[in-house]
């Protein structure tokens, strides 16, 4: 699907929160759109949240899980703050609609 937009993805995974304020200042340099799902990060990294306000181009949210059917810490996201889009609940599959989004808002 990115191929075919003449896109391409850069797939990371890190436990770490310093390795994804990392990713996401380079994504400043050399990226055009950032899905993330912070996971647990959501709900207590303002570090997180103050990287991708820095980062001027589309942020699209996403949880494997509904995050509004957990516990209630879990309702509020830093990241929501700064994100263009939120997809929960959709499984891995809401990764696919992320960028589907992203590129959506890069051809407008």
């Amino acid at each position: 699907m990115a191929q075919a937009e003449g896109c391409t993805i850069d797939l990371r995974q890190s436990n770490s929160e310093a390795d994804l304020i990392d990713w996401i200042h380079e994504a400043r340099i050399d990226g055009s759109g950032i899905v993330i799902n912070p996971a647990a990060y959501s709900h207590t990294s303002v570090a997180i949240m103050d990287a991708l306000i820095a980062f001027e181009g589309p942020v699209i949210e996403v949880h494997v899980s509904n995050i509004h059917r957990r516990e209630d810490f879990r309702h509020k996201s830093y990241v929501s703050l700064r994100a263009d889009g939120v997809i929960a609940g959709l499984g891995v599959k809401g990764y696919e609609f992320g960028v589907i989004r992203i590129l959506e808002i890069l051809r407008s």
